[in-house]
């Protein structure tokens, strides 16, 4: 898979994440595909096996994150929680919490946007090579980076605007 495979995806993903922003939640998108078989094959060649934005405050649950949704949905798609040969594309790091169900779901590759220097469960956090986790997923970060930085600067700064906390 090459960057324009996986910047098809991440656009999907930053779809999802439009449509958080648009519901007043932090704009992260994800993405699960299958791996084609072919590793030159077209991304229209994968199967695409779930879709989610973060959905916390509408749904009221903390665990209501794009990751952890389409998780979900992606094993009610395969008919199996161990979600081999996907790929997981989001638009910001995963937090702890969605890094370590990605490890437990066995996705083999997590593909993300912008990364999280306070709070990203690859990075700050170690989750994806932590010794004491069974499987460690490949990680490819810097996807359409700037794209998805856009989208949470942006969100961020309408929300402290609306507080009267900075001017538009």
């Amino acid at each position: 898979m090459n960057a324009a495979f996986h910047a098809y995806f991440m656009r999907m993903a930053l779809a999802e994440a439009a449509k958080a922003a648009a519901d007043g939640e932090v704009p992260a998108g994800c993405v699960i595909a299958s791996v084609p078989d072919d590793p030159d094959a077209p991304p229209q060649a994968a199967r695409i096996l779930a879709r989610a934005h973060n959905m916390s405050e509408s749904l009221k649950d903390a665990t209501a994150h794009a990751e952890m949704l389409a998780l979900s949905a992606a094993a009610d798609a395969c008919g199996n929680w161990r979600l081999a040969g996907t790929v997981l594309y989001v638009t910001k790091e995963p937090c702890p919490m969605c890094a370590g169900a990605i490890a437990l779901a066995r996705v083999p590759l997590v593909v993300w946007g912008v990364p999280d220097p306070k709070r990203g469960g690859g990075s700050v956090f170690g989750i994806f090579s932590h010794p004491g986790i069974n499987h460690h997923p490949e990680t490819v970060s810097g996807v359409m980076e700037d794209e998805c930085r856009a989208m949470l600067v942006d969100f961020f700064r309408a929300r402290r605007a609306e507080k009267g906390g900075e001017a538009k």
